[in-house]
């Protein structure tokens, strides 16, 4: 259960954060990662038994928080979860946006027989990858193809079925009446979705591999066209997207209290930190390690790797479509969560009014069609919202808890006081370099 709930859109962007750190630092940088936020996640997990004059077996972390913070630690992990929840539903827009063209330029390419691939940089064999940010700067692809400058009939479709311009808008038409239900019960029978998605992922990622073979070109002292290297300073940029790929730290307590052995809590949760680890190793390094670099070059990943897949390939069709209804019934979840955990605190309701629902609902969807028009980079988004929420549950507040507690039982000493600052010091590090990277 763990490992499916933290199995997220970051699995899309992994394989590029591995191409920005370099493929050894990028392997190492994952794995670092793992065992770091395992240990501030193992600090949650204990947070509730170190108050010892409350009982705390019905508490939440925000409880905790509040007991040891007041109404600060209440509001301000009320802020920064609202960030993490806001920032997924984001990125599931812009990626809801990318699926949902793609697919649509699918059926229109096949029932007029085109050809995309002859509109962008690609390799020319039966498994063709694609470059779409060939020649414009690394940054993505509108959408946009012209393959006949008269064809009538392809340059409406490409006027009313564009990325940027036109798909985000026709998502809310969809999603914003669902974000209004009173309760999500209906969408979370299609959790297993997420389950099947990544696994379908593991399939597509391997068959890929497979008949791409390991393109991979190492020179120690003299660089290359195609060489691969070892280590980037953009190895940032990868910390800022593990963040959030790891990030279950505001809803541990609650998915640990369905454990009917309590005792094997922290066993368990090692377990999963350790199947999440090797998933985001195992998808990140195939798709590196295969993408044919000649004739493209690595830095041609994007940061959904599926965009490197034409849209006419039928396995990357089927993974978006997968990924698209998944992402729908997520969606709402999503949202409910959301307006809980604001209306809840602000109202005292979490279902106050019709119209206050519909304000916090149009904030949000207006967030996700604004990023998905004018900053469609999900590797970009989730980095800031991982930085940003991960400050707070991953390094302060875990830290800040363990040192008071241990100063209250007069048991604080200098390695433990030094080892848990420097946490917090790499929390504020990982969000302010996003900045500058």
């Amino acid at each position: 259960m763990i490992w499916n709930t933290m199995m997220g859109t970051s699995i899309l962007s992994i394989p590029w954060g591995i191409k920005q750190a370099g493929f050894t630092t990028g392997m190492c940088v994952i794995m670092l990662m793992g065992i770091l936020t395992l240990y501030c996640c193992y600090r949650v997990v204990k947070s509730r038994a170190m108050i010892s004059s409350v009982d705390t077996t019905t508490w939440e972390y925000p409880d905790v928080c509040r007991y040891y913070f007041g109404s600060f630690g209440q509001w301000s992990s009320l802020l920064f979860s609202l960030v993490s929840l806001i920032g997924a539903m984001i990125v599931y827009w812009v990626l809801m946006s990318n699926f949902l063209f793609n697919t649509g330029r699918f059926i229109f390419n096949f029932i007029h027989h085109i050809n995309d691939t002859d509109a962008v940089l690609s390799t020319n064999d039966s498994n063709p990858v694609i470059c779409p940010s060939a020649g414009s700067g690394g940054s993505p692809e509108n959408g946009s193809m012209i393959f006949y400058a008269n064809d009538t009939e392809l340059q409406q479709f490409e006027k009313w079925w564009n990325k940027s311009k036109t798909v985000p808008f026709y998502l809310i038409g969809l999603l914003l009446p669902l974000l209004n239900f009173k309760s999500p019960s209906f969408f979370s029978k299609f959790n297993i979705l997420g389950t099947v998605s990544v696994l379908y992922l593991i399939f597509l990622v391997t068959y890929k591999a497979i008949h791409l073979g390991f393109h991979l070109e190492f020179h120690w002292f003299m660089q290359t066209e195609y060489f691969v290297p070892e280590i980037r300073f953009h190895f940032p940029q990868l910390t800022g997207v593990l963040t959030l790929a790891f990030f279950i730290h505001n809803c541990i307590i609650t998915l640990l209290k369905n454990n009917k052995n309590q005792e094997n809590n922290v066993r368990d949760l090692s377990i999963a930190y350790m199947l999440v680890t090797l998933t985001y190793l195992y998808i990140g390094v195939l798709v590196f390690a295969s993408f044919p670099s000649p004739p493209l070059t690595k830095d041609c990943i994007e940061q959904n790797f599926l965009d490197n897949f034409p849209s006419s390939d039928i396995l990357s069709f089927i993974a978006r479509i997968f990924l698209l209804f998944q992402m729908m019934t997520v969606y709402p979840l999503l949202g409910y969560l959301a307006r809980v955990q604001l209306l809840g605190h602000v109202f005292g309701d979490i279902y106050p009014s019709i119209f206050h629902v519909l304000i916090l609902n149009l904030i949000i969807v207006g967030a996700g069609v604004i990023m998905a028009c004018f900053y469609p980079n999900i590797g970009g988004i989730i980095r800031y919202s991982g930085a940003a929420c991960g400050l707070a549950f991953v390094f302060i507040y875990p830290s800040l808890i363990y040192i008071i507690s241990l100063h209250q039982e007069d048991r604080l000493t200098w390695p433990k006081l030094i080892f848990h600052i420097f946490i917090i010091i790499l929390g504020l590090a990982n969000l302010i370099v996003q900045f500058f990277m």
